[in-house]
């Protein structure tokens, strides 16, 4: 290879998938027939998914965690929902790709970590919670700057799932780490939003990835209980949805070299769509 093609390779932007939360059966089948073929055909180098919904809505298990990491996905994030299912509580420690909300105190296992892209570059992954409407936690802010300084000596490109629940905390999160990450994505809502872009300083952003699973329901789950709660203010026992099953996630195109997002896209397959 002449030094010129080396050169071209060496540049080449690294594609990074980040999938929105994996609801229940129907979202992780989705991701087990249709992510194969997603790789192969947008060229990916590396896939994170939000998991914390994988467990009939609610949670992950250990089981189910193994199963998505099974596939091309190399990084889960969590969420609010992480510690649902107490048998997973060790398996945090035991796996570092699977993470959990970093600003949680006291917690098992990592909110940060490292993984590697199919060519072997080194990428950090961060998973922090918000706090407006959602459990009183130490600033996402402060505990997103120790993890910054943690990685930023063994990898360039840092990559951010905010589980959060307003727009606004998502919004200042974006500002507060543009140029110090590769791109920021936020989970929880289960709606995706239109507002992809790239930042001044080169951090890719979006407000919210969406939900990966059935979307012919109220954020997952079967339209009737939901209903018959907001009618009624009586508790029903809630279900996983059925039906419009997607697959939805962010695209970021990386430079290596400089850890900036030079592209960005929005993913939404969904189960009838042609291969």
């Amino acid at each position: 290879m002449s030094d010129a093609a080396a050169n071209a390779a060496t540049a080449a932007p690294l594609r990074v998938l980040c999938i929105g939360d994996i609801f229940g059966k129907p979202g992780r089948d989705i991701v087990k027939r249709r992510l194969p073929e997603l790789v192969e055909r947008e060229a990916l180098d590396l896939v994170i998914a939000n998991g914390e919904n994988a467990a009939g809505g609610v949670g992950i298990t250990s089981d189910l965690a193994k199963e998505l990491l099974a596939t091309d996905i190399a990084m889960i994030t969590g969420g609010n929902h992480s510690w649902r299912h107490r048998e997973v509580l060790p398996y945090y420690d035991k796996e570092p790709r699977l993470l959990r909300p970093l600003n949680f105190p006291d917690a098992p296992g990592h909110g940060y970590g490292l993984c590697e892209t199919r060519g072997g570059v080194k990428v950090g992954v961060i998973n922090v919670m918000g706090r407006v409407y959602m459990e009183p936690l130490p600033s996402p802010f402060a505990a997103v700057d120790g993890a910054i300084e943690a990685l930023s000596g063994e990898t360039k490109i840092i990559i951010v799932d905010l589980h959060a629940e307003a727009t606004s905390e998502k919004r200042a999160m974006g500002w507060y780490l543009d140029g110090r990450v590769s791109a920021l994505f936020g989970t929880h809502t289960h709606v995706p939003t239109a507002d992809e872009e790239i930042l001044p300083a080169g951090t890719g952003y979006i407000t919210d990835i969406g939900m990966t699973g059935p979307y012919n329901s109220v954020i997952g789950m079967k339209k009737e209980p939901v209903l018959e709660r907001f009618l009624t203010l009586r508790p029903s026992a809630f279900a996983v949805g059925k039906g419009d099953v997607r697959l939805c996630g962010v695209i970021f195109d990386i430079d290596p070299e400089s850890g900036k997002t030079v592209a960005i896209e929005r993913v939404d397959v969904r189960e009838g769509d042609a291969a």
